[in-house]
């Protein structure tokens, strides 16, 4: 089947993308290894889980939130934001589809991609002068390699898979990875009875969502200096010395980090003050584990039930794109820097690999559509 563009990937990145191409009526194909779109957040992120930005920098490309709904939109609501967007730009991936493997086509100038239907078990084979990568920064669970973990005698669970704290009540749970997730699901466990421990291994930003917002909403009129100095000022009226409890903040300011890093600071929901409290205890990197006794760096050990790994993900777009050099780094993230890390050689592209959430998704899918653009344009003079 050949096709002008192959977008794998049907999350918001590929929905993006696919409502951009329609706009400018450029014909195209999602292949999607689920049994719908937007697969993370309707089958694995847990329930209590909000948008940690305000709707005006988390809406995808030509269509707003409703001027209705709340600055800070919940997963439910998320979610029939896209199913109306995707209503709306009549977007029908084929759903089933696993990517064996892309390749480019030197002679043809063509990129050949094999899918398998995971339903029928029938190869799928498609043309297309353009690819892109949508797959995302979550695509796989990521879970480290820690001495003893073949040995735990409890639950260990990735956060894709936590719901709620509801199954954890009383029992001692250990929370490793201290980004949002972590911090809301340690909230989560202790609002359900559970006993939760959260390991902070380095410095970090935390910051009220109000005072994010405060900050994006500065940035481009303020130095990132200005604005990090401000909003810090605020954390720290608001929080206090958190050094005390574990915490500590870094040198360099949070949107610095965010953007250099692409590392968010973290938006308490409630986090902070049963820390205060000592409903949530926060403990250093885990030095090892002994069926359920975890050892920590400091010295400290304790028993627990259950281990919750709030690590993030990783992208594996290099198992299935053989020429993956020719945009991406052996790590699987863009080997250009921010503006230009959407855009690789051979009209090769990925959307949703900027680590700035939604609102980088959005702007991917735009620049990436207005190249293809011109590319066609500039072909047929």
């Amino acid at each position: 089947m050949e096709q002008a563009v192959v977008v794998v990937g049907a999350g918001p990145s590929g929905l993006a993308i696919s409502a951009c191409l329609t706009v400018h009526n450029i014909p195209h194909v999602i292949l999607e290894k689920e049994d719908c779109y937007a697969s993370l957040w309707k089958k694995r992120t847990y329930d209590r889980l909000n948008l940690h930005l305000a709707k005006e920098f988390c809406s995808l490309p030509h269509k707003s939130f409703p001027a209705n709904s709340p600055t800070f939109l919940s997963k439910r609501e998320f979610i029939a934001y896209l199913d109306n967007y995707v209503s709306s730009f009549n977007i029908k991936p084929n759903y089933h589809r696993t990517v064996e493997f892309a390749t480019y086509d030197e002679v043809e100038k063509k990129w050949r991609i094999q899918a398998k239907n995971t339903q029928s078990g029938i190869l799928e084979f498609y043309v297309a002068d353009f690819l892109v990568v949508a797959s995302g920064e979550n695509s796989e669970a990521n879970i480290p390699e820690l001495p003893g973990l073949n040995s735990f005698g409890g639950e260990v669970v990735h956060s894709n898979q936590y719901k709620s704290g509801a199954a954890y009540g009383n029992k001692e749970v250990l929370v490793v990875g201290c980004g949002n997730s972590g911090m809301e699901i340690a909230y989560d466990l202790s609002n359900y009875g559970a006993h939760p421990s959260v390991v902070v291994r380095s410095p970090i930003h935390v910051l009220t969502k109000e005072q994010v917002h405060l900050g994006m909403r500065l940035l481009p009129y303020l130095p990132v200096f200005v604005v990090d100095f401000i909003v810090i000022l605020m954390a720290k009226v608001v929080f206090g010395d958190l050094s005390k409890y574990g915490i500590h903040r870094p040198k360099k300011g949070p949107f610095h980090i965010k953007n250099i890093t692409g590392r968010s600071p973290i938006l308490d929901v409630g986090t902070v003050s049963k820390i205060k409290t000592k409903e949530i205890k926060v403990v250093p990197a885990i030095s090892n584990i002994n069926k359920k006794t975890i050892l920590f760096e400091d010295g400290a050990q304790k028993e627990f039930d259950a281990i919750v790994f709030a690590t993030g993900y990783k992208s594996i777009a290099n198992n299935w794109l053989k020429e993956f050099q020719y945009l991406l780094n052996e790590n699987g993230w863009p080997k250009n820097k921010i503006p230009t890390h959407w855009k690789g050689e051979k009209n090769l592209y990925c959307a949703g690999l900027s680590r700035r959430g939604l609102f980088g998704v959005s702007e991917d899918a735009k620049a990436i559509t207005d190249d293809i653009k011109r590319t066609i344009i500039s072909q047929k003079k």
